[in-house]
């Protein structure tokens, strides 16, 4: 903001900002005092409602490296060429915790990325884990009022969190993944990311291909025991948000390897997984990951509320050659992420600097509501017109996606090895001896909090139907805290 006089928001200039206008000296401050309301009406509404989930967040911008050539696989331009450079704005975030919570806790961490392509914005918005605790949006409501506070007690109760967890074993999974060695990250330069969902690449032929994002951090993993977390949470509760910021401030720029999972459409009704399932991974050895750029972030925002705070992500902003998948949790989402949006920051929240298109010109007949410009100016506001307004291309930006049946509410398509535990095991069974005791260690903590035996029976009996010697060393060990 340039020097010079103080102003009114309407640019008037201000005579006194030290003393409010009052009959006489020692009167009572008068309604004449425009400056003064504005100010303090300003200020009431200096916050807008936080998010849901994801409230606690820090973001930066940057440039994704396009390193590999997939033009056999899309044709979405931001990645025609070796070479291309695009600029992105990264948030990353937790996901239960209000905006005024601590960075370091144990909970997955939101890795929301928005490409500024020149078709338009690409949003990716997905998490630090490849997987996540449920399977249909259905429930994600439910799930995520057992993560906040209680209505009753207004804590997070573990009698809640685990009783949801228990009566929703595909969540096995996602848990293990939680109160493992990776459930707290050192920070979000020390943490890979994931698009988590499956999504659509079609190529310029109209092949089309499901494919799954992995960003492999170039600083290496680094993460917190629960007890290091907690030292650390009290004393700096902004730790990942001033790292992030002062290593930027550095000049050492964080980095992550892009990599995708690529699976030809034919194969996924074949598959040993269901490939749409958010609580499954596709195992490298069936899909090797294939290294397709570099992504940098090299910029810090000016200002946390505009840019940060007042960023918006959907995944239904997609560009041409890029698609969704029929993953009933992506499908919820579409529409979820833009309401929330909408709600929360208004009607007119693409059009926000962070926001709005930064390599093409968004031209859309969205017209008013709150925060509007005027950018239409008098142009008319529907399609088809015959004075030169924007058309429609005729061109789909993604393949179809065959489907049959009946409507009806039905569970997801099992496929041949699926069940909700299989890949807890595995994933269990990776680990070396010195992991598996400090995750026994990590859930046994939090499962002798709940006070009903019941639950953590019920709980326990996940991860015994994962591995048999999970759910035989975990009992041990909660019955050990609880005596």
């Amino acid at each position: 903001m340039a020097a010079g006089p103080l102003t009114t928001e309407a640019g008037a200039p201000v005579a006194d900002n030290q003393n409010s206008q009052t009959a006489g000296a020692g009167g009572p401050v008068l309604i004449q005092d425009q400056l003064l309301i504005e100010k303090l009406a300003h200020f009431n509404r200096e916050r807008i409602p936080e998010r849901v989930v994801h409230a606690r967040g820090a973001g930066a911008y940057g440039t994704f490296t396009v390193t590999a050539d997939v033009t056999g696989y899309t044709r979405a331009k931001f990645l025609s060429e070796i070479g291309k450079e695009t600029e992105v704005f990264l948030r990353f975030s937790t996901v239960a915790g209000s905006l005024g919570a601590a960075d370091a806790v144990r909970d997955p961490r939101g890795f929301a990325l928005k490409f500024y392509t020149e078709e338009g914005n690409y949003d990716l918005v997905g998490n630090n884990t490849p997987v996540f605790f449920i399977k249909d949006p259905l429930k994600f409501p439910d799930f995520i009022h057992t993560q906040k506070r209680d209505p009753y007690t207004g804590s997070q109760e573990a009698d809640n969190v685990w009783d949801f967890w228990s009566l929703s074993p595909e969540s096995t999974h996602q848990v293990t993944w939680l109160f493992g060695d990776r459930g707290i990250p050192a920070s979000y330069r020390h943490m890979d990311g994931f698009g988590s969902h499956t999504f659509q690449w079609t190529n310029a032929d109209g092949e089309a291909f499901w494919v799954k994002y992995h960003f492999k951090t170039d600083q290496g993993i680094k993460c917190l025991t629960q007890a290091e977390a907690d030292e650390l949470a009290g004393r700096d509760p902004d730790s990942h948000q001033r790292d992030l910021r002062e290593s930027i401030e550095r000049g050492e720029f964080p980095s992550w390897t892009v990599q995708v999972q690529i699976m030809p459409a034919a194969e996924a009704a074949g598959y040993r997984f269901n490939p749409f399932d958010l609580t499954k991974v596709w195992p490298n050895e069936d899909y090797p990951r294939i290294t397709i750029g570099k992504l940098e972030l090299n910029r810090n925002p000016r200002n946390i509320f505009a840019e940060v705070e007042q960023s918006v992500f959907s995944p239904h902003h997609l560009v041409p050659g890029i698609g969704p998948s029929p993953d009933k949790m992506l499908q919820g989402r579409l529409f979820a992420y833009g309401d929330a949006h909408r709600y929360r920051v208004g009607i007119n929240a693409d059009q926000l600097p962070v926001n709005r298109p930064h390599a093409t010109e968004a031209r859309s007949h969205g017209r008013d509501g709150l925060m509007y410009d005027g950018r239409h100016g008098g142009d008319r506001n529907y399609e088809p017109n015959s004075f030169g307004g924007p058309f429609q291309t005729g061109a789909a930006l993604w393949a179809g996606t065959e489907v049959g049946g009946v409507t009806g509410t039905h569970p997801a398509p099992a496929h041949a090895e699926d069940d909700d535990f299989v890949q807890a095991g595995m994933l269990y069974r990776l680990m070396a001896e010195e992991e598996k005791g400090r995750l026994i260690e990590n859930l046994a903590g939090s499962l002798a909090q709940v006070t009903r035996e019941d639950i953590i029976d019920r709980a326990i009996d996940n991860f015994r139907r994962a591995d048999e010697d999970y759910g035989k060393r975990l009992e041990a060990a909660v019955q050990a805290l609880r005596g």
